[in-house]
């Protein structure tokens, strides 16, 4: 196998992909914000490709430690047991070098827009490699750590263009945070008998039972009124408010159908259901800003 192709598991791209979509979109909103420094609400573009090189090199390297760390782990599940390192394509050393590249080159890039969104995407590597990683093993409570890197990338997305902690910054990471529980979970569901030959616990009760589904249906219920929270602080208006209802609804049907089946057909179908939810939210969260401006 190519040294590109081992590049491409070891920086699991379409995870990255999705980080960087997520923050990229936050940014394009934070840009409308009208600032001391961006009177005219204007968007700009070298600072949004920062972001773009920038947040990949960050994910990247923040997945690439944290494969470095499970090599052994991965080496036990047929899911992960191709990667480069747990399958010797790559050594620990190269892994680890282009894990620091990465991470030195995406934190100057991002330190670069200010200063803030430097400090968070540092915050992010070290919480998801050498906090929620090694969690895995030991408690579900990984999970809720898991989260908060996971719902950081539109915060900073939104402060690499307007660099306060506002209320909408606070919106868009709420929406991601509440998001990954599902999400997650779903992913746990269907991928538990593989998690387990490695010893992760990420289902809510460790097993898929009734307590796990119920747990997942419940913080899928939440997500419906905190995606409409755009509307209500009418930083949106009814179109995202409508459109973040009916997918939510529709998110909350699928978590309901896993609750009742308890089968893992209903949690892959939740799951290519986050996949969905998430992009189509944002994407509206920023075209009714927009069309608002």
């Amino acid at each position: 196998m190519s040294f590109g192709k081992d590049l491409v598991k070891l920086v699991k791209l379409r995870l990255t992909f999705l980080v960087v979509f997520s923050a990229s979109i936050s940014f394009l909103i934070g840009s409308q914000i009208v600032t001391a420094t961006n009177v005219n609400g204007v968007i700009n573009w070298v600072n949004w490709a920062k972001l773009i090189v920038g947040g990949f090199l960050i994910t990247g390297a923040a997945n690439g430690f944290n494969e470095i760390i499970e090599k052994d782990l991965d080496r036990l599940m047929t899911r992960t047991a191709d990667r480069p390192l747990p399958a010797g394509r790559m050594t620990n050393g190269q892994a680890l070098v282009l894990s620091l590249l990465m991470g030195m080159g995406g934190t100057y890039l991002l330190g670069s827009l200010n200063l803030l969104t430097g400090f968070l995407s540092v915050f992010a590597i070290l919480l998801y490699a050498f906090v929620y990683t090694p969690l895995k093993q030991k408690s579900p409570i990984s999970v809720f750590v898991g989260a908060i890197p996971g719902a950081l990338p539109p915060l900073i997305g939104y402060v690499a263009a307007n660099p306060t902690i506002d209320q909408i910054a606070l919106i868009l990471f709420g929406i991601q945070f509440i998001w990954q529980f599902p999400h997650f979970w779903a992913i746990a569901w269907v991928l538990d008998d593989d998690y387990k030959l490695a010893g992760f616990r990420l289902l809510p009760t460790g097993k898929r039972d009734r307590v796990s589904a119920v747990i997942t249906f419940v913080f899928t219920l939440v997500l419906v009124p905190v995606s409409l929270l755009p509307t209500f602080y009418k930083f949106g208006g009814y179109y995202v408010g409508g459109v973040s209802l009916v997918m939510s609804l529709i998110f909350l049907y699928q978590a309901f159908v896993l609750m009742r089946t308890l089968e893992i057909k209903s949690a892959r179908k939740l799951m290519f259901g986050s996949f969905l939810y998430l992009p189509v939210v944002q994407l509206m969260f920023l075209f009714d800003f927009l069309g608002k401006k």
